[in-house]
């Protein structure tokens, strides 16, 4: 199981302690660094939020081996010739360690706020399949021109082209239209933890869509992003528990917390408990664990929860 680190940085982060995280990922040997792409969280108050590209620019020269992810970046905010080539840019600077994630965008409040048009649920599809259209002609992955309703793209070649592989993540929560663009498009297919019937439905539909698109469908990366409460022993869980409670934005108490992830399923416990919750993803094929978290940052608690996550 491949483990991210996984920050919201919308909630209020520098960039200074993006760089801390960042290389606290890195020195615990995780698999990837990966932040959100939004502009702020509106029903909290004002925060210090940080665009995601410019950050994974900064991040790209202030890090040597580990994957760098925005998860997701939302196709309203950007016209995929800039996304493609802020992907290439950060890639190239990396050394070909970029992974970009797209989505449909979904926090109406954040777009009407900024004013960025935000279309119904239909127009932001039909926007999200063009674009990943236009994004494996921008990264070379199909030959030629492409010529959608929403977006074109004219240019036999593009350059920079990818340094690296520059993996594309599709991510949402929908059953049928995400897991269709994730398995005809994506190179990871991203959702959050659900009943194990319910995930196993949305891989079998992105890995038939990959399959109908002349892909291989095992070759889809499954990952899952999800917030963790752990501890090594139960007295550690006990004070980590209470101390991402009081550190909670949404001012989530030790009872909502503990209500919330065990009707959900998340990982919350001591490490023996843990490993019931991983052993059941990787049951269904999740092969990549986000490890969200919205705070504190302190580095002890961080390496705890990563350490009980690592029990498969």
């Amino acid at each position: 199981m491949q483990l991210v680190l996984m920050t919201e940085p919308q909630m209020g982060m520098t960039y200074d302690q993006i760089v801390d995280l960042a290389k606290l990922a890195e020195r615990l040997g995780l698999d990837g660094f990966s932040r959100s792409d939004h502009y702020g969280f509106l029903d909290l108050e004002p925060a210090h939020a940080t665009d995601a590209f410019a950050t994974l620019g900064g991040l790209a020269r202030e890090t040597d081996r580990i994957q760098l992810c925005v998860l997701v970046s939302p196709i309203t905010f950007r016209h995929p010739a800039v996304l493609a080539k802020m992907a290439a840019t950060i890639d190239e600077m990396s050394g070909g360690r970029l992974a970009l994630g797209v989505g449909t965008g979904w926090m109406e409040e954040e777009h009407r706020a900024y004013g960025i048009d935000f279309h119904d649920l239909n127009g932001r599809f039909e926007r999200l399949e063009e674009a990943l259209a236009y994004l494996h002609h921008a990264f070379g992955r199909r030959p030629g021109r492409f010529e959608g309703e929403h977006y074109r793209f004219d240019l036999e070649d593009v350059i920079p082209a990818p340094t690296g592989p520059l993996p594309i993540i599709v991510g949402g929560s929908g059953e049928r239209r995400t897991p269709r663009l994730a398995g005809t498009y994506a190179d990871e297919f991203n959702m959050g933890i659900r009943p194990a019937d319910a995930m196993r439905l949305r891989i079998d539909r992105a890995r038939e869509a990959a399959s109908d698109a002349g892909r291989d469908p095992e070759a889809l990366r499954i990952s899952v992003m999800t917030g963790a409460v752990v501890g090594s022993t139960e007295q550690s869980f006990q004070a980590n528990l209470a101390r991402i409670a009081a550190a909670d934005p949404f001012s989530r108490s030790v009872d909502d917390l503990t209500a919330s992830y065990t009707e959900r399923g998340l990982p919350f416990g001591t490490a023996d408990q843990v490993a019931g919750v991983v052993g059941k993803l990787v049951e269904t094929g999740v092969s990549r664990i986000y490890y969200q978290t919205f705070g504190p940052y302190d580095h002890d608690l961080i390496e705890e929860t990563v350490e009980v996550l690592r029990v498969q």
